[in-house]
């Protein structure tokens, strides 16, 4: 179900941060008829509209008053890790696209908005004024490969083209469009490390072609590593652009030492929160096992990985599903056991003390999700380092004398009506 076909009691109870239990609950009605509800077969009361409302808008009410810092748009916004990082400098989202749909539930759970999750961005990229004007643009496009042979060819040519060629087809070039068009005072493009190696570096060349030359942006990337914030070593790009030249330094920011950051114990949950179900079954276990000895007796390190509190993880992935093989959670005595859905949102930075993060999902989604999302605490401590910039820009561009109409003057005057 696309956000534009959702009744008004999902969008309400989903808006309003509830489950569809919590939803049944809070109206005291059966799941059979809140089943009704959110299939569109029956409306809820007028009563259960107004309470659901109100508890929409509650949730939904600014915590500050006043104008944000700034306006940004979250694209492939999975369940909204660049969004977290943005808001703490005081920006509003005004757009989100994801077209997941578990994971458009996930976000939708997380973050009340006034604006539905936008599905497929190649919808809006076709016609980018439908996205509400912005002064930040965040996206976490997917890694695609570029065609070169159509710009090749033109070359030889002579003729002229530019990134609606060398894009043409991939989700970078639906970035690239709202770029164009908005034309943002900055934007924050975050992807794998391996993109800058990806089809023999002529995908990030590509890419950073478009940017800087295309699209007249002053553009950095670095390379950031989670270990100083959360106890997991994934490393991921992060490319910078303003459209005004600034001060700005992403590889001098210094990042804090990956030898003070937390361990494993900080996230785990203690033993007996832990359901059972996530101790491997004896049959996965020796397989895994029987896995590790067989490439181990090739001479490569193909297996899984045990960890135990005072040490930190491997990349959690989106397969992390399937096995759990790249984070196993030592149990002294008994089998190795996966991460809960709940540590993964610690392991990952998006639930901390005092900030729950709400899983609506199943295991399998769930994993997925935080296997493809950002860890917050760094594109938190990025964001801080654009903030001053992002203020500067927008301060620079409210100082400039707005254009001035007039009137032409005519030879002859009108004729009168009447």
């Amino acid at each position: 179900m696309r956000p534009s076909q959702k009744t008004a009691f999902t969008r309400l109870h989903e808006q309003a941060g509830m489950t569809f239990e919590e939803a049944v609950a809070f109206l005291a009605v059966s799941e059979r008829t809140a089943q009704r509800y959110q299939s569109g077969e029956r409306e809820p009361t007028r009563l259960g509209l107004r309470m659901l409302k109100q508890a929409a808008a509650k949730r939904c009410a600014p915590i500050e008053t006043g104008r944000p810092a700034f306006r940004f748009i979250d694209l492939f916004a999975g369940i909204g890790g660049l969004r977290m990082g943005f808001e703490t400098i005081g920006g509003r989202c005004v757009f989100t696209s994801e077209w997941d749909l578990h994971s458009q539930k996930t976000y939708a759970m997380n973050f009340p908005d006034n604006h539905p999750i936008a599905g497929d961005i190649r919808e809006f990229s076709k016609e980018p004024g439908t996205i509400p004007e912005h002064d930040v643009l965040l996206a976490g496009f997917p890694c695609q490969p570029f065609s070169i042979a159509g710009v090749s060819k033109k070359n030889s040519l002579g003729r002229p083209h530019g990134f609606l060629c060398d894009t043409q087809g991939t989700l970078f070039f639906d970035t690239a469009q709202i770029i164009a068009h908005h034309k943002p005072a900055a934007f924050l493009l975050e992807n794998v490390k391996n993109l800058e190696g990806h089809d023999g570096g002529r995908t990030f060349a590509t890419i950073m072609n478009v940017l800087k030359n295309e699209l007249g942006y002053h553009v950095q990337h670095r390379v950031i590593s989670s270990e100083p914030w959360v106890p997991q070593k994934r490393q991921r790009v992060f490319i910078v652009g303003f459209r005004e030249p600034n001060d700005f330094d992403l590889k001098s920011l210094k990042l804090p030492l990956p030898e003070n950051g937390p361990k494993l114990g900080s996230i785990l949950l203690p033993p007996d929160q832990v359901d059972p179900k996530y101790t491997l079954t004896p049959k996965l276990w020796q397989y895994l096992q029987d896995y590790k000895k067989k490439h181990n007796a090739a001479g490569n390190g193909f297996g899984f990985s045990l960890f135990g509190p005072n040490d930190v993880t491997r990349t959690l992935s989106a397969r992390y599903y399937k096995d759990g093989s790249e984070v196993l959670i030592d149990q002294p005595g008994q089998r190795p056991r996966r991460l809960t859905p709940q540590e993964c949102a610690r392991l990952m930075g998006f639930e901390r003390p005092g900030r729950p993060f709400r899983i609506p999902v199943s295991d399998t989604q769930a994993y997925r999700q935080f296997g493809n999302a950002v860890v917050v605490p760094v594109v938190e401590f990025v964001a801080a380092a654009m903030r001053p910039y992002i203020e500067a820009s927008l301060a620079k561009q409210a100082a400039r004398p707005a254009p001035q109409a007039y009137v032409r003057e005519r030879a002859e005057p009108i004729a009168a009506h009447g």
